[in-house]
């Protein structure tokens, strides 16, 4: 996957919701269903197979499935205003990828990971990427975002890391759990926006810019490998206020 596929891979739904991201999953009729307003996001033209996403009852909430055979997709809901001030979520991960490795891009996959794409000015991107996203959006019918943040379940990579996606500093991951973590155990997370995002962005923007999209994926197209993992309880809180006030 090159720098131009990896931007054509984020497009997003043109048609935004409001900042405050809908549910996930919700019931209808007593089952668990995935939310509306979630749209499946894949490559152009994709070779590999989409990864499958599918609600279901776990441990007795509705739960997202993340069921990752050699495939690529991202489940999407176009978002538009300021960021939440937290993002918080539940998972867990019943079969890691041992394949992982972040820092490759062979082992660029993860079981799961929870993104935020804000709508970062232009100016503020160095100027080969800048122009490689220019490009980009001539052959893209929508919008794709110049900053993309991603809580990730990583591998071997220690809690805490910071570090850019290997095809795109466009994406930049903040890894929260690993393979010790990866126990089919639940794990809850709770994100402050503003904080992560200039742990990961500052170089480029100390104010957080406006959101563009809220992404759930897990993929193993790089390692063709596989990969079980859920998420649960997703929801934004509160928002960033304004620079300057």
């Amino acid at each position: 996957m090159n720098v131009l596929t990896l931007a054509l891979a984020l497009a997003l739904p043109a048609t935004a919701h409001a900042a405050a991201p809908g549910p996930l999953l919700q019931r209808v009729q007593g089952q668990p269903q995935i939310g509306p307003g979630w749209r499946l996001l894949t490559l152009p033209q994709q070779k590999p197979p989409v990864t499958r996403y599918s609600a279901e009852s776990l441990d007795g909430q509705p739960a997202l499935r993340i069921d990752a055979r050699a495939s690529y997709g991202n489940l999407a809901q176009a978002l538009a205003g300021a960021a939440p001030a937290q993002l918080r979520w539940s998972w867990r991960v019943d079969q890691p990828n041992p394949a992982t490795d972040l820092r490759s891009k062979a082992g660029d996959d993860s079981a799961v990971k929870v993104c935020l794409s804000f709508d970062l000015p232009l100016d503020r991107v160095a100027f080969f990427e800048r122009e490689l996203l220019r490009l980009a959006r001539t052959r893209s019918p929508e919008p794709l975002p110049a900053a993309t943040l991603c809580w990730v379940w990583g591998h071997a990579e220690a809690p805490g890391t910071v570090l850019p996606n290997v095809y795109s500093k466009r994406v930049r991951y903040i890894v929260l759990r690993g393979q010790a973590d990866a126990a089919g155990r639940w794990f809850e997370e709770t994100r402050d926006v503003a904080a992560d995002f200039r742990a990961a962005f500052g170089d480029e923007s100390d104010t957080v810019p406006p959101v563009s999209a809220l992404l759930v994926s897990g993929d193993a197209d790089n390692t063709g490998a596989s990969s079980l993992a859920y998420v649960a309880g997703l929801a934004g809180l509160g928002v960033i206020p304004a620079a300057g006030k």
